[in-house]
């Protein structure tokens, strides 16, 4: 099925390394990230776990718990963390899904036939605590993810979502923001940014990020 930013994620019950996961229970009131791998035992997954795992208390200190899938078993998936642990020298501490049955990666439109009639891409969703889909971004079998690019989007996602802002091509925590170009009230403006705004065009108005 084709899923929509803004549309809230299909639910499913499935077993993973950490126990049967009941994926919107199992998100609750945080953010999410799901994230396929094709299959277990392979060399750019083996980083990425790695890479996560390490990452996980910057997750955390945003809200956001994060969960890999790949279409092997959960057996196969225990086996392969000792290779995940010692050769990225980590602990894994998040829950990789089994899938063996494609029941998720079928709901979430994981396998794509053109590139591999049976294995998942490199799916990447970004979910929100009201379950909707923020991000999507599906990346080659060939070429690993930037995670440090899904923080910067989580971070951009979190801001904007409380304030009434943008933020440009770029952007990272501490930098300038746009403010919406539905805003317009001077009064509102003045109170919503009270550091200020340079208006470099009436549609492009750049101020000090607001929650700094």
């Amino acid at each position: 099925m084709a899923l929509h930013l803004g549309s809230v994620v299909p639910d499913f019950t499935q077993d993973s390394t950490e126990g049967p996961i009941h994926f919107h229970e199992w998100i609750g009131n945080h953010w999410a990230v799901l994230f396929s791998h094709p299959k277990d035992f392979t060399p750019v997954c083996t980083t990425e776990l790695g890479v996560v795992a390490k990452l996980k208390p910057e997750f955390d200190k945003r809200n956001v718990k994060v969960i890999a899938l790949s279409v092997d078993d959960v057996d196969s998936h225990k086996r392969w963390i000792k290779d995940i642990e010692e050769t990225q020298h980590t602990r894994m501490n998040f829950p990789i899904l089994g899938d063996p049955d494609r029941k998720v990666s079928s709901l979430y439109d994981m396998i794509h036939p053109e590139a591999n009639d049976t294995l998942t891409v490199r799916s990447v969703f970004v979910i929100d605590p009201q379950k909707k889909l923020r991000l999507s971004i599906t990346y080659p079998a060939s070429t690993g993810r930037n995670f440090q690019e899904l923080l910067r989007v989580i971070d951009s996602l979190q801001l904007t979502d409380n304030h009434s802002v943008a933020t440009p091509a770029d952007w990272k925590e501490g930098e300038d923001c746009v403010i919406v170009p539905s805003l317009t009230d001077p009064k509102v403006l003045k109170e919503k940014f009270p550091k200020g705004w340079k208006e470099l065009r009436p549609y492009l108005r750049m101020t000090p990020q607001p929650n700094k």
